[in-house]
């Protein structure tokens, strides 16, 4: 495989020097802890207000705001519109952007404007399908908020009406451009942790608004809220304030911890290894604290199965979320290779790499005669198998964004735009952002049908 010689490079590297210019450290020894800053150099430009790329919001709640915020720190952005099924939502769009933001209950009138270069979408998940689509053939880009479908099966439609309208078409899992993700694939390439076999993925929380219990304004109602839109193909129900302002608890709307958390370890994780994604899940996991009516788990354990590719070996992947941690909370995304492990953060990454036991050592021997203890020794020693060399590799090394990195939420947008201007590529298309929004569905499929789940990565298909 590619990951061999590779490795062989990245060894070959770190031995030379510290001032080599490759991402390969120079550790002596394991108890040397080495620190390297990255960096992340952009354009300065500066655009007249004709060059301005002219952005609305679909989607006004809690990400799409964050988003929008994070699209508004890239050179020759402006928001001129936004969109909400609740009032107080487009108040506060104006309180945030200006009173002479367009405000409307209704995105068709969004896409009527021929203002509008470009969309951020950020509705409840059950929405994206359709207004991904229904924007993409009024001539407008789009930036998706992950997942980008809520049923796998969707994902194809998409992935033509880009193709059709010619129109740029990003996926929002806002970590993917980051420093950390481009370091980790670059330290992968270089073969820093040998062949992959294992991802370790977990998020644990704390607290009621990490479990999605999102707060209820007092002034909800059918007169403030439009219930009857926001239900759009969900099955029909009578009003129901916590099915609003709280959908990421039911399967109608959203897509539980797979849709919302899983998504964006699949698309890091592709993304650094160059891989499809996995074939095959099985998960576990039920409702253990959070009962308010919601229909999704709250605590959620999934194992995948990653196949034997050109760019990595077969490896298993094991997610899991719990939002009653009462450690108090915490998250980590792990790569275990045969020679080392990566732990990788949007604004860092960390690599250790260990020495392999590979002589006996007391544990085993101590059933023989001591006579014949001296001769497996001898005979190990002989056979040469641990080298100064492979010591003089081991040590760990972190990589980390300086103080004044603007984020991999702004370097996502960044390259959202530059494509955009420069009619160029994304780095989650589409096609990435099914793959990673099936990877992570199949966890709901396999949950809710109590049976592993076969995937297809390369035509993006259960079985």
């Amino acid at each position: 495989m590619k990951q061999k010689s590779s490795r062989r490079n990245f060894i070959r590297k770190a031995a030379l020097s510290s001032a080599a210019i490759t991402s390969a450290p120079f550790i002596l020894s394991a108890s040397k802890n080495e620190n390297i800053l990255m960096q992340r150099a952009y354009e300065t430009n500066v655009f007249s207000p004709n060059d301005q790329i002219n952005l609305a919001l679909i989607g006004t709640g809690i990400q799409g705001i964050f988003d929008t915020q994070a699209a508004l720190t890239v050179d020759g952005i402006q928001l001129v519109a936004a969109c909400d099924l609740y009032t107080g939502r487009l108040e506060r769009a104006k309180e945030l952007w200006g009173e002479d933001t367009f405000t409307t209950r209704d995105y068709r009138e969004i896409l009527n404007r021929k203002d509008i270069d470009a969309v951020i979408i950020a509705t409840p998940d059950h929405w994206h399908k359709k207004i991904v689509i229904d924007s993409l053939k009024a001539g407008k880009h789009v930036y998706c908020e992950k997942p980008m479908v809520q049923q796998w099966q969707e994902g194809q439609d998409i992935i033509s009406a880009q193709k059709a309208s010619g129109k740029i078409c990003q996926i929002g899992s806002q970590g993917m451009s980051s420093l950390g993700n481009e370091k980790a694939k670059q330290l992968y390439k270089e073969g820093a942790i040998g062949d992959i076999v294992m991802l370790d993925f977990y998020n644990d929380r704390y607290s009621a608004e990490g479990a999605w219990q999102y707060p209820i304004p007092p002034d909800a109602g059918k007169k403030t809220v439009d219930f009857d839109t926001f239900l759009g193909s969900a099955p029909k129900v009578p009003y129901e304030d916590k099915r609003f302002f709280r959908w990421r608890n039911y399967k109608d709307y959203g897509t539980g911890v797979a849709g919302d958390l899983f998504v964006h370890a699949f698309s890091t994780l592709n993304h650094i290894i160059d891989s499809h994604g996995p074939n095959r899940a099985m998960a576990t996991g039920g409702l253990r604290y959070w009962k308010d009516g919601r229909d999704v788990p709250d605590v959620s354990i999934t194992l995948y199965d990653y196949p034997k590719t050109e760019t990595h070996a077969a490896f298993n992947a094991a997610f899991r979320i719990n939002f009653i941690a009462g450690s108090g909370g915490g998250s980590g995304f792990k790569l275990v290779g045969t020679e080392g492990e990566m732990e990788i953060g949007q604004n860092s990454v960390s690599l250790r790499r260990s020495k392999l036991g590979l002589v006996p050592g007391g544990y085993s021997m101590i059933s023989f005669p001591e006579a014949m203890q001296k001769k497996i020794k001898n005979g190990y020693a002989q056979q040469n198998i641990e080298t100064r060399t492979s010591a003089l590799e081991t040590g760990s090394t972190k990589w980390q964004a300086p103080k004044d990195y603007k984020g991999g939420h702004h370097d996502h947008f960044y390259n959202f735009f530059t494509a955009i201007r420069e009619n160029g590529k994304v780095i989650q298309d589409p096609t990435f952002g099914l793959r990673a929004a099936g990877a992570a569905l199949l966890a709901n499929e396999s949950y809710y049908k109590n049976k592993p789940i076969n995937w297809n990565p390369t035509e993006m298909k259960i079985g």
